[in-house]
């Protein structure tokens, strides 16, 4: 897999300063963190699965772009379609599998493959069922992760790593009431960590369920607000960024989904500027401009900025409309790149402030170091625009500027 892969050698060549790296299931887990990206969520009951995998629309197509997908078993079935679903998504994978052997399609076309299980004995189930066929999964996705049901899920995920011999990741949501309840938030969060502490090795990411957190108070942002704007979501991030985003944790958290894909009548004007996408297209970046707020992707857009002003990395994301808006604002400016490579040169022979080869800032070495280290690491996966370029460059078939009023 490799991010904009669609991208000819010569749009690559146009675009970037540094092109972004290959990477697979198999990449060291601090690749594969960084890397997800985008990641949509799917129905397991859903019959296309191998088709959409197959079909290569997710590689160069309608959809392109897109590195990692979890197939859902909790919220998005009913309770009477759970054992129909667990099998389809078996039969889906084989089949998948099957195709890779007959040599009709090649696994690094896959994106990453997860699922979304409701408790860990559902885990063994599934991979029994797989056969051989479990190696083209990732991992395991635990909803409502608690410290009370936390443990058996990551005992699990061990055990069958080594049963199995395979190297599967769990990425835990936290949604649960305890988790956002003010009185019982920082035992529970504290409990957490020291949990995952112990089993760091197989976390791939922390995940945060907005949309769970929002209806235990009735809540449902529309889309000209953020989930930042929600004030008890936003406090309720706040505080497992503060616990599990510090440097020495080293855990990386992705941000919570984005509802909305099909834009209605708004209430707020739109929140991207119109300049920013005629330099990038000229006419073409007007229509382009007003594609995306017709689907409600400039308050996308907008949270995407957020969460990367936050530390999180990455998204959840219903709709495959998303996935290039996703990745392509998780690229890396030249002018960032060029900052953290300076910080790191001058992290030996200097302890005080150097100014930006930009000449606009002035870069502290030892509180931006651990900045920079990231940004080197996301350089690296997600690659660095040339100057010049944007995010917005990507997005259409052919500047991280202020784009907001």
């Amino acid at each position: 897999m490799q991010h904009f892969s669609y991208l000819t050698k010569d749009e690559k060549e146009e675009m970037f300063y540094h092109s972004p790296i290959e990477f697979s299931k198999h990449s060291p887990l601090e690749i594969l963190a960084y890397s997800l990206g985008a990641t949509l969520y799917m129905p397991g009951n859903r019959r296309q699965i191998s088709d959409d995998l197959l079909s290569g629309k997710f590689i160069k197509g309608k959809h392109e772009g897109l590195t990692s997908i979890v197939l859902c078993l909790e919220d998005s079935i009913g309770d009477d379609e759970l054992e129909n679903a667990e099998w389809n998504i078996v039969h889906q994978l084989q089949r998948v599998h099957k195709a890779i052997n007959a040599g009709v399609s090649m696994e690094q076309d896959l994106p990453m493959v997860f699922i979304r299980v409701r408790t860990p004995r559902q885990m063994f189930l599934i991979v029994e069922r797989l056969g051989e066929a479990v190696e083209l999964i990732c991992g395991f996705v635990f909803p409502k992760f608690s410290p009370e049901n936390g443990e058996l899920y990551l005992t699990t995920l061990r055990d069958l790593n080594e049963r199995e011999g395979v190297c599967l990741y769990g990425m835990p949501i936290l949604e649960s009431a305890s988790v956002i309840y003010r009185e019982q938030r920082d035992i529970t969060l504290m409990n957490l960590k020291a949990l995952l502490d112990k089993y760091h090795d197989l976390i791939l990411n922390i995940r945060i369920g907005g949309t769970d957190f929002s209806g235990l108070f009735g809540l449902r942002r529309n889309r000209d607000t953020t989930i930042y704007d929600i004030l008890v979501i936003r406090d309720c991030i706040s505080d497992i960024i503060n616990l599990f985003g510090r440097s020495e944790s080293d855990y990386v958290i992705s941000g919570p989904v984005w509802e909305y894909f099909n834009g209605s009548q708004r209430i707020l004007k739109p929140q991207i500027r119109q300049t920013p996408f005629e330099q990038a297209f000229g006419r073409t970046g007007t229509k382009l401009r007003s594609q995306i707020i017709n689907r409600d992707e400039d308050g996308l857009i907008r949270e995407v900025l957020l969460d990367k002003s936050n530390g999180l990395v990455g998204k959840t994301i219903i709709h495959p409309s998303h996935i290039k808006i996703v990745q392509a604002l998780n690229v890396i400016t030249l002018e960032e790149h060029m900052d953290a490579c300076s910080i790191m040169e001058h992290e030996v022979f200097t302890n005080g402030v150097i100014k930006s080869q930009f000449s606009n800032k002035m870069n502290e070495i030892k509180p931006h170091l651990n900045w920079a280290r990231k940004i080197l690491l996301k350089s690296k996966i997600y690659g660095v625009l040339k100057d010049g370029q944007s995010f917005i460059d990507l997005l259409g078939d052919k500047k991280e500027q202020d784009l907001f009023y």
